[in-house]
């Protein structure tokens, strides 16, 4: 590979801000913020998810991720529940609301990247930024199944 590190940093940067800033001018319209999004994607799995995972998901330190449950549990968009099989945790989920709402945005987000799907063919965009993302990590990379697939 003949690029730079900086050139590659450079590149992925201006791509993830100018997909930010695409999905942004969508989510305005549901009064959601792109942080919100990921974590009712995340949520909308119907598994139930602690805080842990879904700070990490919506790339949120803790205390961010607080107040954003906070006012999504007020537009009663998610629950928290005790975990029975932990009590000391706490599980977020989805109200029917919640789900409603989701699926409203991810239609859009889906039909407005439409016109880039060409460049999504197959999965090997998905493939090269999962393995630079686990080599970044130290970790070694292992092939996620279609269903383990990140948001945009």
């Amino acid at each position: 590979m003949a690029r730079r590190p900086e050139k590659l940093l450079y590149l992925l940067t201006r791509a993830e801000r100018l997909a930010v800033r695409r999905v942004q001018s969508l989510l305005d319209e549901f009064d959601c913020s792109v942080e919100a999004w990921r974590v009712l994607d995340l949520l909308s799995d119907g598994q139930g998810h602690n805080m842990t995972a879904l700070a990490d998901h919506a790339f949120l330190p803790a205390p961010s991720l607080t107040k954003l449950m906070d006012q999504l549990v007020d537009q009663n968009l998610v629950y928290r529940r005790v975990d029975p099989a932990d009590r000391r945790r706490v599980l977020a989920r989805l109200t029917p609301r919640g789900m409603q709402r989701w699926q409203s945005m991810a239609r859009e987000v889906r039909s407005d990247w439409r016109d880039l799907g060409h460049l999504f063919a197959g999965d090997e965009l998905d493939h090269l930024l999962a393995q630079l993302a686990e080599a970044l990590e130290g970790r070694p990379y292992t092939t996620p199944s279609s269903a383990d697939a990140a948001p945009v």
